[in-house]
C-alpha cells in the first residue's frame, strides 16, 4: 500500500499506512498484546502506566477502547484510546457554535481521544500522526452509528496543543488544553469512509 496524502492544516502531509511492512495493522487491544505491553515506554509515566496496568480493564468494562500499533518485530509502537463524551455547548467558542448550526441543546455528543502515545524507540517515524489519523478515521466511521459532532482531545502541554492545532483542532472557550475537531472536517479527510 502506498503512503496517502492527507491535508493537515493548510499543507499536505504524507502518512505511512499502518499496513506498511514495518507495522501490522492498528487494532483494538486484546489478550494477544498482554506480553507486549510491559516493554512500552513513551517517556510519560502516566501514559506508560495506563497501557501496562489500566487499558485492558478499561476495554473489558467498556470505558474506553484502546487501539495499538504493533511493529513488524512484535513491539507496541504506540496506542490511542477512544470513548464517548459530552460537550457543554456553552464551552464552545461562539464562532464554532455558529459554524456548527446545532440545535439549542445544553450538551452534545462527541468522541474523546483520551490518550495517544508513541514508544520512544519509534521517535521520528511519525507514529503520532499515524495514530491520530487512524483515530480520526475510526471516529468518523463510528459517528455514522452513534452521533458525534467531533473529536475532543485534552492536550497535556503546549507541544501536544500545537500538534493537534496543526491538524485543525480548535480550542474551547474556557481552556486552551481542550480542543475539538469537527466531524465535518474529518469527513473531508476521509471522503470514502463509510463504517
Amino acid at each position: 500500500m502506498r503512503p496517502q496524502n492527507v491535508t493537515r492544516g493548510c499543507s499536505k502531509v504524507r502518512f505511512i499506512p499502518a499496513t506498511a511492512p514495518q507495522f501490522r495493522d492498528i487494532e483494538p487491544l486484546g489478550a494477544k498484546h498482554d506480553k507486549l505491553r510491559a516493554a512500552f515506554s513513551c517517556g510519560v509515566e502516566p501514559l506508560d502506566r495506563y497501557l501496562k496496568q489500566q487499558a485492558s480493564q478499561d476495554a473489558k468494562k467498556r470505558v474506553a477502547v484502546p487501539y495499538v500499533l504493533v511493529s513488524g518485530d512484535n513491539r507496541i509502537a504506540g496506542y490511542y484510546t477512544l470513548s464517548s463524551t459530552n460537550i457543554r455547548v456553552d464551552d464552545l467558542p461562539p464562532e464554532l457554535l455558529k459554524q456548527l448550526k446545532l440545535p439549542r441543546y445544553p450538551v452534545i455528543g462527541a468522541t474523546l481521544l483520551g490518550r495517544l502515545a508513541r514508544d520512544l524507540s519509534f521517535r521520528g517515524q511519525r507514529i503520532g500522526e499515524l495514530l491520530l489519523t487512524d483515530a480520526l478515521r475510526v471516529s468518523l466511521a463510528m459517528s455514522r452509528k452513534i452521533a458525534s459532532v467531533g473529536v475532543v482531545v485534552d492536550a497535556k502541554d503546549g507541544n501536544a496543543r500545537r500538534f493537534y492545532a496543526e491538524f485543525g483542532f480548535i480550542a474551547f472557550s474556557e481552556t486552551e488544553k481542550r480542543l475539538l475537531l469537527r466531524m465535518e472536517a474529518i469527513e473531508k479527510l476521509f471522503p470514502h469512509v463509510t463504517d
